[in-house]
């Protein structure tokens, strides 16, 4: 900034990746969040943004972005600052400029605006480029309290290079709008808690401009083109810039963990050949929606609607997304009301006070014993896992036994990587009790998904074949109650009930049950976790000999595999420091993608064993619709299974490792 100007504004949001976006339209259908009112309806709004840089990319090298946003009320131009003002993790805060704009006339005939201006003084009468161009859908509504407002939105995105969509996905944002940041604390806590939202450190340029570097990476000479058959050489230039710029360029210092990651991508073409592969590896693992008539748009439909931002490689699938504007954040149906035992569950269990508290994060330091290193892990999510009881025990919101069930696995993962600083004798019935209670809350929560996503994919039928569905849908049903009473009577057990109370105990009490070490044996988090991340990510990397040809159980124990690795790497994140974000959120896309592919594996083969048990019940119709809905399902694994390579290679490449070891040598 020159001498002379008003202080910038500064933008200040939370910002989150999502795994699904159904968490996204339940919190913008409440009326109530974190002590927040609503103070309004949702509505939608369509933006068009095209981010522009000269040449040699100035903008970014003064640390912005430029971005000329397309609305219904015209078209404004804004300057982002490059440099994050935090320390990582879902809060974001930006010098941000704002002001109206002429797309089709130089800066200097814009409107007068601290932002216009900013423009003319960094870039002079250089010309400017496209680098990238990101559409997206925005659903939003406005909270409030105490003089404080807060924007929650939820964005489909498409990127868009070479007029073609390139990569679709979604994201939350919470946004100060007016009052004190300080209101955005108990809204963090809240969205930290939905397992679909990951706090991203990116932005969507970002993700754009990641997008466009793995479209470079496979196009015939390196570059992207332009409509008008020039090679878009300069806009590439640029691109690069801005995605290593951080208030400079990357060469004028050592590349920062995402300039790793991005590097990593950048090479994936060069790795291949230096490993002896072919350009055909790349398409074994991926196949582009222009390429596959089962991902191409109908060319009559809006292409900005929601039913298509169907995901190219990262997002969920279709079937889960389409119909989430018409979910309600509470189960109000028939179907609740039919299952008597939850409403009695409910009534005869008096309300419990919470018998544990955690902080917001575990906690975990460099210098912690690797046993009380454990033992916070494991004390921050056994709180969330006996505060999630409650909602669990009274079954109106399926978010609740998801959440206990979330806290349940990253127990159990806090035990695999921890577990070894414990005396087994002395802890061993606590990770045996905790299988048992985690094997019946997955029994019900797997059932919920099913039932979830087979009934968006029944709102989608015309109404005669939604009938000619239900049968499926009501099997599942009724297999839910059931896993349901099995689960409401182990909770309400005596023995359960001790256990819960002696496992507090346990996490409370630092010294019980470690396994004695010797003085020079090591035993602190800075010792023995950067050996324990790579283990987890060797696991990960012994796939990449079969990833050409792996089946579908292959890619099943892959997922498993990636997931070790993020929660091995998400227990010490504090430890590790804020840029652990990037790498966590590959290892996450990674996951997300296996365990789409999965749950439409799952749905496929209980779809085809109810056809052939049911052979004989159903009417013509019936096999009919629920046979194409097993088509579907199988469609969509083969989809997934055939787009797996980017995710893939966002943890296989070379700029990956480099990352990773950088982050672990910081312990």
């Amino acid at each position: 900034m020159t001498e002379g100007l008003a202080p910038t504004p500064v933008e200040v949001e939370l910002k989150y990746r999502m795994s699904s976006v159904a968490p996204g339209e339940r919190l913008l259908a409440a009326d109530e969040l974190a002590g927040l009112r609503a103070l309004g309806p949702a509505t939608d709004m369509r933006n068009e943004d095209r981010y522009l840089d000269t040449p040699d990319a100035s903008l970014a090298a003064a640390g912005y972005a430029g971005r000329l946003r397309t609305t219904d009320a015209g078209t404004l131009i804004t300057l982002k600052g490059l440099r994050r003002m935090d320390d990582g993790g879902a809060a974001h805060r930006r010098e941000e400029l704002e002001g109206p704009a002429d797309p089709s006339r130089p800066p200097t005939a814009w409107p007068q605006s601290a932002a216009r201006d900013l423009v003319i003084e960094i870039v002079g009468d250089r010309a400017v480029v496209e680098l990238v161009t990101v559409r997206q859908l925005r659903r939003k509504r406005l909270f409030g309290a105490d003089g404080a407002t807060v924007e929650l939105s939820l964005d489909h995105v498409e990127v868009v290079a070479d007029g073609r969509v390139i990569e679709r996905f979604a994201e939350l944002e919470a946004e100060l709008r007016e009052g004190d940041e300080a209101i955005l604390g108990p809204l963090a806590d809240v969205l930290g808690g939905i397992e679909e939202l990951v706090p991203t450190a990116t932005s969507k340029l970002d993700r754009a401009l990641d997008a466009v570097r793995r479209a470079r990476a496979t196009a015939p000479d390196g570059r992207l083109h332009a409509g008008r058959g020039r090679t878009m050489e300069a806009d590439n230039v640029a691109a690069d810039a801005v995605a290593g710029a951080d208030g400079g360029l990357v060469a004028h210092g050592a590349p920062s963990i995402e300039d790793e990651l991005n590097a990593g991508l950048d090479t994936a073409e060069e790795e291949l050949e230096r490993d002896g592969g072919d350009d055909d590896a790349e398409v074994d693992l991926e196949t582009d929606a222009a390429d596959d008539p089962l991902l191409a748009i109908d060319g009559d439909a809006d292409p900005f609607a929601v039913d298509a931002l169907e995901p190219v490689a990262a997002q969920p699938s279709p079937v889960v997304m389409a119909p989430a504007f018409a979910q309600s954040a509470v189960d109000t149906s028939d179907a609740a009301a039919a299952r008597p035992h939850e409403a009695a569950s409910a009534e005869t269990q008096p309300k419990r006070e919470p018998r544990l508290t955690a902080g917001k994060t575990p906690g975990v330091m460099t210098d912690d014993h690797l046993a009380e290193a454990g033992r916070k892990v494991l004390r921050f999510h056994l709180a969330r896992m006996v505060a999630r009881e409650p909602g669990t025990r009274e079954g109106k919101e399926n978010e609740e036994l998801h959440g206990m069930r979330v806290a349940t696995r990253r127990q159990r993962a806090a035990w695999r990587v921890f577990g070894d600083a414990f005396d087994q004798k002395r802890t061993g019935r606590h990770q045996r009790r905790l299988k048992e209670v985690a094997r019946d809350l997955g029994a019900v929560r797997d059932l919920d998904v099913l039932i979830e996503a087979g009934e968006a994919y029944q709102q989608e039928l015309p109404p005669a074949e939604r009938d000619a569905f239900e049968p499926l849908v009501a099997k599942w049903r009724t297999q839910r109650d059931a896993a349901r009473t099995v689960l409401i009577k182990e909770l309400d057990s005596q023995r359960y009930q001790r256990w819960v109370d002696e496992y507090i105990a346990f996490v409370q009490a630092e010294g019980i049950g470690v396994r004695s070490v010797g003085p020079v044996e090591p035993h602190r988090v800075r010792d023995s976790m950067p050996s324990r991340i790579w283990t987890a990510y060797e696991g990960v990397r012994a796939y990449e000999p079969v990833m050409r040809w792996a089946d579908v159980t292959t890619l099943h124990d892959l997922r498993i595999a990636a997931k070790w690795l993020r929660y091995t790497i998400e227990f010490v994140r504090e430890a590790l420091g804020p840029e652990s974000a990037p790498v966590i959120e590959r290892v996450v896309a990674l996951q997300d993608h296996l365990g789409w592919m999965h749950d439409a594996d799952v749905a496929a083969g209980l779809a085809r064993a109810f056809l052939v048990e049911h052979a004989g019940d159903l009417t013509e119709a019936q096999s009919a619709a629920i046979g194409r809905y097993l088509v579907d399902r199988e469609r969509e694994l083969a989809r997934l299974r055939r787009t797996v390579g980017p995710a893939w290679r966002g943890v296989a490449s070379l700029g990956f490792r480099r990352a990773l070891g950088r982050l672990v040598a910081g312990l």
